[in-house]
């Protein structure tokens, strides 16, 4: 049920019987019960799994209640939980390719953070002096960002950008608070599709860009051969 999860596994090559409509990466012909907030569970249960894969973050409490499955949860709040995660469902599923990505990871998260402006898609409009701080928003109306005590946050920070420093993990933003001329703004393209809905983001006068939201916040496989591209770019 977690669309970072379900494109991990089929790549490890485990069988995986169901999906959410938002697991989209390989595209495969497995059925899909929901999205990651609601499902078909009379669907969910027809397919006969030995488990069903959960996130805390992306999975409400009645999917691991109802199903009548054995569970597995992982907690992902930053790339240090990455590695752990991946080397618990390697034993419980005997995947040695798992177990090579959790090594990877490991040593992903050990990485001295690196610089330049990875993951940039597209700019809009570039910054003209230095940056201080970088705001990576996810949705509109209202306007929300990312803060640093995440996943994404961390992806961040390791790739060199300069979080500004949220109490929240999602907070709502307001613009007024950010000096325009040093403050860089990331627009993902997930989950709101700032990619296809421009409209109005010249106006809020900021240095901005377009980043692939997918590199920065799925976070098994996928993070993972982003991250180790960017790192060695570097050398």
């Amino acid at each position: 049920m977690v669309p970072s999860w379900t494109e991990t596994l089929l790549e490890a090559g485990v069988e995986v019987v169901g999906r959410t409509s938002f697991c989209v990466h390989p595209t495969s012909s497995v059925v899909r019960v929901g999205g990651t907030k609601d499902w078909n569970l009379p669907r969910v249960r027809s397919l006969g799994a030995d488990l069903l894969v959960l996130d805390r973050e992306e999975n409400p409490v009645f999917m691991s209640v109802d199903s009548g499955l054995p569970v597995w949860a992982s907690h992902i709040r930053s790339l240090a939980d990455v590695a752990p995660a991946l080397l618990d469902l390697s034993s419980l599923l005997g995947n040695e390719v798992l177990r090579e990505w959790s090594g990877r990871w490991s040593a992903v998260a050990a990485a001295d953070p690196c610089g330049g402006w990875p993951g940039i898609v597209e700019w809009g409009r570039r910054p003209v002096g230095e940056v201080c701080s970088v705001v990576y928003i996810i949705w509109r109306d209202p306007w929300m960002a990312v803060g640093p005590e995440t996943f994404i946050g961390s992806v961040l920070a390791k790739t060199g950008y300069p979080v500004f420093s949220f109490v929240e993990k999602y907070p709502v933003v307001d613009f007024a608070k950010f000096d325009r001329d040093s403050t860089l703004l990331l627009f993902s393209s997930e989950p709101f599709p700032f990619l296809r809905k421009r409209k109005g983001l010249e106006e809020l006068g900021f240095p901005y860009a377009f980043v692939d939201g997918e590199s920065f916040s799925w976070f098994g496989v996928r993070a993972l051969r982003f991250l180790e591209s960017v790192l060695s770019a570097r050398e």
